[in-house]
């Protein structure tokens, strides 16, 4: 059984599925491992690396489509434009691997079942203990929190770290991390080790113990949340009334800061509105806003999606594919959630749906013709199956990537 790594087509996308040193594994186990020329170049890895890795290299997208399993950093529901050819390339028995944006692109997933081929979704991993080592959206989740806090260190016309010089004292920034989920406590690590203070917080009061764990002081808003956590640990919508009320608690926080990450998500839904542009008017000149949620609107009302503003004095970042911007270690990361996925799946050299397994129910969104993941058939509309596939914790992002 062969498995393909087409270069990734989504502009601006460095990252490529597997690297060289996880086809080893693969082969160990009895895939053969094709990789499309140039795969990997954007993200430090040639083509001589994959042939000394054990990959076959061929030139052509058709040529490499022909592989039994497709895996990619970004299937067509994740690439709706640049990732539309690939859909007639799709065949009935093949399997494809990637993130596809299940929740918010449900008519891509749709779209390929109609071609017979099976999908996995990556973004659907569920959140259990032996499901870890292939949750990619943890793994981008903390490369996007650590790259976050670096962008704004940036962009900060201050110093992090306290400073006792001949010159005089220099106090250390704020910083404001709002959402502890991976991308938040990695933002809060990072900005530890860099000398600021940290305040952070989180709907789910739960998880104020890791807060603290690493240096930052719990925000508490008088909120009512008890029911503000899924069955799979993130934190899930809330209605307007309690956003109102979190945003006018949060502003006079957000107006001390020197440096805010937001990173509050609801799985296929628009981002909740945090941060309001009155709240941006009474931050400092010069402060900055880091907006991880921009991809589903942002959490700050001035946000724009990849693009960079200043409103009041204050700049507002909204990168959307933050993984992207150091694209060897994501990689790394990715692949081996991948590679330990594809390794979950391998029987004699053969990729086997055990559809009994809560990681490939759970995983699984298309199979035989059909959508079979019973949430994106109710947001299509479609009549639930005769026999309803079981699923596994449905897994989705609080960390924007």
């Amino acid at each position: 059984m062969i498995v393909s790594v087409p270069k990734e087509t989504y502009p601006g996308e460095r990252r490529v599925v597997l690297v060289p040193v996880q086809v080893a594994p693969l082969k160990k186990v009895g895939f053969d491992v094709c990789v499309q020329a140039g795969a990997g170049v954007a993200a430090g890895f040639t083509d001589d690396d994959y042939r000394d890795g054990g990959a076959a290299i061929v030139s052509g997208v058709d040529e490499v489509w022909g592989g039994d399993v497709i895996v990619q950093v970004r299937s067509l529901g994740a690439n709706l434009d640049a990732g539309r050819p690939d859909l007639s390339r799709m065949r009935p028995g093949q399997l494809v691997i990637g993130s596809c944006d299940p929740l918010g692109s449900p008519q891509s997933i749709a779209e390929i079942a109609a071609t017979g081929a099976s999908l996995m979704a990556l973004e659907m991993i569920p959140r259990i203990t032996r499901a870890q080592s292939m949750d990619v959206l943890s793994s981008m989740a903390t490369i996007a929190g650590y790259r976050a806090v670096l962008l704004g260190a940036t962009h900060l016309p201050k110093l992090f770290p306290m400073m006792m010089t001949a010159a005089g004292t220099l106090t250390p920034a704020r910083v404001f991390v709002i959402g502890a989920g991976v991308a938040g406590l990695q933002a809060i690590a990072t900005s530890r080790r860099l000398g600021a203070v940290v305040q952070a917080y989180d709907v789910r009061p739960a998880v104020r113990e890791q807060v603290e764990s690493l240096g930052a002081k719990f925000v508490e808003l008088e909120l009512e949340s008890e029911q503000s956590e899924d069955k799979g640990g993130y934190a899930k919508a809330m209605g307007e009334e309690f956003y109102q009320k979190q945003r006018e608690l949060m502003a006079s926080v957000v107006a001390e800061s020197d440096v805010v990450v937001t990173t509050a998500l609801i799985p296929g839904r628009k981002s909740p509105l945090l941060i309001t542009a009155a709240a941006v008017e009474g931050m400092s000149p010069g402060s900055v806003i880091v907006d991880l949620a921009a991809e589903r609107g942002g959490n700050c009302e001035l946000t724009v999606a990849d693009d960079t503003i200043v409103a009041s004095g204050v700049t507002i970042m909204g990168p959307t594919n933050l993984p992207s911007e150091v694209p060897q270690h994501a990689s790394q990361m990715f692949g081996k959630n991948v590679t330990t996925l594809l390794l979950h799946l391998a029987e004699d050299g053969q990729v086997q749906f055990d559809m009994e397994d809560q990681i490939t129910a759970g995983t699984m969104v298309a199979h035989q013709g059909e959508v079979i993941h019973s949430r994106i058939r109710e947001m299509l509309e479609l009549p639930p199956l005769a026999e309803p596939q079981a699923e596994g914790e449905e897994a989705a992002s609080v960390e924007g990537n």
